[in-house]
């Protein structure tokens, strides 16, 4: 499971579904949850969380331009490549976090990854899920 720390900076609630916009250094993801329950009333901004995501729900790309629907872009560098005979797990340094993505060996050789390349995650925002951090 990915992790990335961040802070709250944003909370935009409409009946049991919230957009939570994080902040993880200079950069701001958004995570959609659905069925939210009271818990979410108590979250603030400035608030520290853990935003999760599964490695495959990450999407690569290289040199990606135009619009594009999906709200987190994560940019980062490729750290390690490992390809099965289906399945490549890719690591990836994103601003000092690393994080990995599995993707299949095919769209491996496609994109012609090899580590160093400048690539960009992209996750949907329905499946970043949101954990508040817990004081000691």
């Amino acid at each position: 499971m990915n992790q990335l720390p961040g802070l709250i900076s944003a909370i935009e609630t409409a009946g049991s579904i919230a957009l939570v916009e994080v902040a993880v250094d200079a950069r701001r993801y958004t995570a959609t949850l659905i069925g939210v329950n009271e818990e979410i009333g108590s979250w603030h901004v400035g608030m520290p969380v853990r935003l999760l995501f599964k490695e495959t729900e990450v999407s690569l790309a290289k040199q990606l331009s135009g619009l594009i629907s999906m709200r987190n872009r994560i940019p980062a560098v490729i750290t390690a490549i490992e390809r099965g005979r289906l399945l490549a797990k890719i690591g990836l340094d994103a601003n000092g976090h690393a994080i990995s993505a599995i993707i299949t060996t095919g769209s491996s050789h496609l994109l012609q990854l090899a580590i160093g390349d400048e690539v960009e995650g992209l996750v949907k925002a329905n499946e970043m899920t949101v954990m508040p951090e817990r004081s000691a």
